[in-house]
């Protein structure tokens, strides 16, 4: 058993306060395979207290400082990036390809992208040139909590820990304890990297706990937060009270709008592969497919064929399979939701509750497809985490768009369709953050976030950075 007991605070591997363990679970064979511990309020106190004590000195290091700093952690990323790929695979059952070259590889594509980013940032400007005595001055917010997820759990963690220590800010993280490894791992590297005491620090624990503390805290001047709605929610109304900022990026039920185009097949195999990956465990999958009612049969059929096809498998293998589920409580959630989908009339056309077949133990689930969805049931609001796809036809643009848009979310969209003009009128009328138009990639640096119950702010690119940046307005600057 792999004992990670210990927190990363001031520089040094630290014991907690109150020694409350948690096993981590491979969730393909439902065994612990490490212990860490969970933090609580007095373990938040001293990693805030290091953070605030370092803040002054990293926010007036040298820009160049801070680019050479990460520099060096990119170098120990990826002489271990081996390493990444096998802890995200044990804690969150993603397969090790993967694990590899999706989740590890994200992290450090995120610190790369970053670093170039801080490079060529505008920093300090005239205000206009009719006003060059008003200056404009970006400076770091100060002490941030960032608190990230199970399911891509290094994209997620590097999207916040790299702009906020580019940026000049000290850093409090708590990953989630169901895929605390990678973090773990994580703050190994930046100790290894060299970077000043102070400057990050990890703590372990739940939300009710450590991340509850976090975010009420009078000494953290900034939240940012990546989850579920209702845990979003919550980090908000405990950060109200200090009127720090908040960044939320949370949930989402992405539409992904099918024309009866000519290239139909293609579009709909996309759209449930993208729905499938990670087993579905992304808050930007396509998760509600709308096909133009006269394909609309045609793509129902294509996609249980390909659901069908599927393979299920083990995370410690190479391939293009999927996984299993992060958890048990993920596990019993997306089985619920299969249950009711049968249940309020859905058409289940592939997949269905239960393991797939060879599967005995572990949090695997069917690969799953329901057509004839409407989008006042519960499969077609409830965002699922799970390899399950909903179809529902439309008629018109103008109803696909309604459908589309009449969700509390507003994270991701998709638009496939031949006729471009027809594709870009329609993405401008959807209420989300993200548009991929007929399978088009999104590029290192793009705003990732969305709209209404999806979240606030940006994270990727000069919008990341500016997440962890405060304006200061100067008047009567010398204009020499």
């Amino acid at each position: 058993m792999l004992e990670k007991l210990e927190f990363y605070i001031d520089g040094a591997w630290s014991a907690p306060a109150d020694a409350r363990q948690l096993e981590v679970v491979n969730p393909a064979d439902e065994q612990a395979f490490a212990l860490i511990s969970l933090g609580d309020a007095e373990d938040v106190d001293r990693a805030v207290a290091a953070a605030r004590r370092a803040f002054e000195g990293w926010s007036t290091t040298p820009l160049s400082e801070r680019i050479d700093l990460m520099k060096k952690l990119r170098s120990v990323y990826e002489a271990r990036i081996d390493d990444m790929a096998e802890a995200i695979s044990k804690e969150m059952g993603a397969p090790i390809s993967l694990a590899l070259n999706g989740q590890a590889m994200a992290g450090l594509g995120h610190i790369k992208a970053f670093t170039r980013t801080a490079v060529s940032y505008d920093y300090e400007h005239a205000l206009d040139e009719r006003n060059p005595q008003e200056w404009i001055v970006h400076e770091p917010v100060g002490v941030c909590g960032l608190i990230t997820p199970w399911n891509w759990p290094m994209n997620q963690v590097a999207l916040k820990v790299v702009p906020a220590l580019l940026a000049g800010c000290t850093v409090v993280l708590k990953p989630s304890e169901i895929s605390p490894l990678s973090s773990m791992l994580l703050a190994e590297m930046i100790d290894e990297a060299g970077f000043p005491a102070g400057v990050f620090n990890l703590v372990n624990g739940d939300g009710a706990g450590v991340g509850a503390a976090m975010s009420s805290h009078p000494d953290i001047d900034m939240m940012s937060f990546t989850g579920s709605a209702r845990a979003g929610i919550a980090v908000q109304k405990a950060a109200a009270d200090t009127v720090k900022r908040v960044s939320l990026e949370l949930g989402g039920k992405s539409p992904n709008i099918v024309f009866d185009d000519d290239a139909l097949a293609d579009a709909v195999k996309r759209g449930v592969r993208q729905c499938f990956l990670n087993t579905g465990q992304s808050c930007n999958a396509p998760t509600r497919m709308l096909v133009e009612r006269s394909a609309y049969e045609k793509a129902v059929g294509i996609a249980a064929e390909i659901a069908a096809k599927t393979t299920v498998g083990n995370p410690s293998e190479e391939g293009r399979h999927i996984g299993p589920l992060a958890s048990k409580a993920q596990y019993d959630k997306v089985q619920s939701l299969i249950d009711t989908g049968i249940t309020e009339g859905a058409r289940l056309v592939a997949g269905g509750p239960g393991r797939p077949e060879g599967f005995n133990r572990g949090f695997f689930a069917r690969p799953t497809v329901f057509a004839d969805v409407t989008n006042d049931m519960t499969i077609a609001r409830e965002e699922i985490f799970g390899p399950v796809l909903v179809m529902m036809p439309f008629d018109s643009e103008d109803d696909a768009v309604k459908i589309a848009n009449d969700t509390p979310y507003g994270l991701a969209a998709y638009v496939q369709s031949l006729d471009e003009e027809r594709a870009v009128r329609i993405a401008r009328k959807l209420r989300a953050g993200m548009v991929q138009l007929n399978g088009a990639n999104r590029p290192s640096g793009s705003p990732f976030g969305g709209y209404k119950q999806s979240g606030n702010g940006r994270e990727g690119g000069p919008w990341g950075f500016e997440e962890y940046l405060e304006v200061k307005a100067i008047s009567g600057w010398p204009s020499a």
